[in-house]
């Protein structure tokens, strides 16, 4: 893959080239001549023709007079079209070269339609000469096939003397060379609908017998390894870049299966850093097809992965450009302290990659600011939210408003509306894998300054605590000071056995001293109300825990039985009632 980050930087230039409506006046372009057979082949290879050419065509003509609509309709417009006089055609090349002259092409416009018509010139001497005959003792393969032939032009003497004209158009490029390739129409145009239309009565070229295609040099390796895939469904190109050029022609010019062919192909080489950004920076019109969805969800998945752990990799990931960002903070299985944490990096992140307040005040409000998760945050850093000026007020008034009205829903209600949303590309309500757990906090100033902590656990979270793990949950403050509660499976100390236990810790460290009442309390059935397991007082110190070590007085295989009765519904729901002493 060593290739592709050669290939990334000048890949945007590449992909703008080839989606731009007109060439830049400084680049090459090359001219292609469809010159239509009207036989669908079977193969897209160069050879000769013969004397027995027409009697195959028509041959051809009746076996596949039976084909599909579009192969018949589109048989019967070539037809048609054979009929039309050289006279005819000339007149409209006159058109041509006047409607260019009316927008300022001038002498250039010359140039181009001399180029087209050499082109056409040269295609019937290779229609008419004279090849020998099968019968007459040379065979070709495939001898029942339409003849196709590819034939790369000299430019004409007037189109080289228009060449060093220095009073090129700004509209005009140079021509470095023109190709007529013979195709099969039905072919293409059963493969896409850009073909399709432009071999039909819906645009002007359809009543001719050779249409032009203008596109730039660089684009023209992609393009007949394209029509070789229209013709065998098969590609021989297998480096990334190549693929992504394939892809981009693909796109350009409305070859969906070829689009999937080369999703597949680039998803099964091995996904670096580089080729994920590259993957979902293509240009949006790429980026939007269905064919090359599973190509950028595996590059978002592997981003995701790979960066699950922001603060490891922190500096990498304040590097990634705004695609890469976006994939990382779609994923649920960030491991990260709390949503706070996300809320800080993204603006970090912001503030270094877009200095100006307009800019980063749009990025955040269209982009990033729907992938972070409100209503995980806590209230404390929800009022530092309100207060932002790098976000819009009106935004944030309404993400916070949202927020604390998903605090105040119950528990299961809260668990209703995050898998409502567990399928959709909006997860503001899924819970993310942090390392602590969310806590729900109601605070009381009077009589006295006090705060009740609503802890859930899942049993698979609680299962995994054996046998001496312990979960922590995310920082809850009182009277200016930070706590949090942890969760463990112990050994007790006096039966040897392996059971449940809560403690409540203090964050600051250092002499700062602070006396507290607690009472640690459990839902249990079959009433589900809360029932007090445990009652008592501590005069905390920075970094100390209190707590009691077997909070429901029975053993590990007991509380964590299916039969256990303190998980409703797959869920343990832990309160803890704080209170400062005074």
């Amino acid at each position: 893959m060593d290739d592709i980050s050669k290939h990334k930087s000048s890949f945007k230039g590449k992909a703008a080239k080839f989606f731009s409506n007109m060439s830049s006046p400084s680049t090459p372009d090359n001219l292609i001549n469809l010159a239509d057979d009207d036989v669908p082949n079977t193969d897209f290879v160069q050879r000769p023709s013969c004397k027995n050419a027409e009697k195959r065509k028509m041959r051809d003509r009746q076996k596949n007079i039976t084909e599909t609509p579009i192969v018949v309709d589109l048989l019967k417009e070539m037809m048609e079209a054979r009929k039309k006089t050289d006279a005819t055609y000339l007149q409209a090349m006159e058109e041509k070269r006047y409607e260019c002259q009316k927008i300022g092409a001038g002498r250039n416009t010359d140039s181009l339609f001399s180029a087209a018509d050499f082109a056409v010139d040269q295609e019937e001497q290779v229609l008419n000469c004279n090849q020998p005959d099968t019968d007459d003792g040379i065979a070709y393969e495939n001898e029942d096939e339409e003849a196709e032939a590819m034939i790369e032009e000299s430019p004409s003497g007037d189109e080289a003397a228009h060449s060093n004209d220095s009073s090129w158009s700004m509209d005009c490029t140079t021509v470095l060379t023109v190709k007529t390739i013979h195709i099969s129409s039905p072919i293409l145009a059963a493969k896409s609908p850009f073909f399709y239309k432009l071999f039909s009565n819906g645009m002007r070229e359809s009543g001719q017998r050779h249409v032009t295609l203008r596109i730039n040099a660089s684009e023209e390796a992609a393009l007949m390894v394209l029509l070789n895939f229209m013709y065998s469904s098969t590609l021989t190109t297998t480096t990334a870049p190549a693929l992504l050029d394939v892809l981009m022609a693909a796109d350009k010019f409305e070859v969906a299966s070829c689009m999937r062919y080369c999703s597949r192909l680039l998803r099964n080489l091995p996904m670096t850093p580089e080729s994920a950004l590259l993957y979902l920076e293509l240009p949006s019109s790429v980026l939007m097809a269905e064919a090359v969805q599973p190509l950028t969800d595996a590059a978002k998945q592997y981003l995701a992965a790979l960066y699950k752990d922001i603060t490891k990799f922190q500096n990498e990931v304040l590097n990634l450009p705004l695609a890469g960002i976006e994939a990382v903070l779609s994923s649920d299985e960030l491991q990260v302290a709390s949503e706070d944490a996300i809320y800080d990096f993204v603006l970090k992140w912001a503030r270094a990659q877009y200095p100006k307040l307009e800019d980063r005040r749009e990025v955040l409000g269209s982009r990033l600011g729907r992938l972070i998760r409100f209503p995980y945050m806590t209230c404390r850093k929800l009022k530092k939210v309100l207060t932002c000026n790098d976000f819009d007020h009106d935004l944030t008034a309404k993400v916070v408003l949202e927020a604390l009205f998903f605090k105040a829903e119950a528990s299961h209600r809260q668990r209703i509306q995050a898998t409502e949303e567990s399928t959709s590309t909006n997860r503001r309500f899924v819970e993310r894998a942090y390392k602590y757990r969310p806590v729900k906090v109601v605070d009381f100033e009077l009589p006295r300054q006090q705060c009740v902590v609503y802890l859930d656990l899942k049993r698979e979270e609680c299962a995994n605590l054996f046998p001496s793990g312990r979960v922590y949950s995310q920082a809850f403050h009182l009277g200016g000071q930070g706590f949090f509660l942890s969760a463990h499976c112990n050994m007790d100390q006096q039966s040897l056995i392996h059971c449940f236990g809560l403690f409540l810790g203090m964050q600051e460290k250092g002499m700062v001293t602070f006396a507290v009442d607690y009472e640690f309390s459990a839902r249990s059935k079959p009433t589900e109300e809360y029932v007090s397991k445990y009652k008592g007082n501590y005069t905390f110190t920075g970094g100390k825990a209190v707590g009691y070590r077997n909070l429901f007085a029975i053993p590990w295989t007991s509380f964590i039985a299916d039969d256990s009765l303190y998980f409703i519904n797959g869920i343990l729901h832990l309160r803890a009632e704080l209170t400062i002493r005074l």
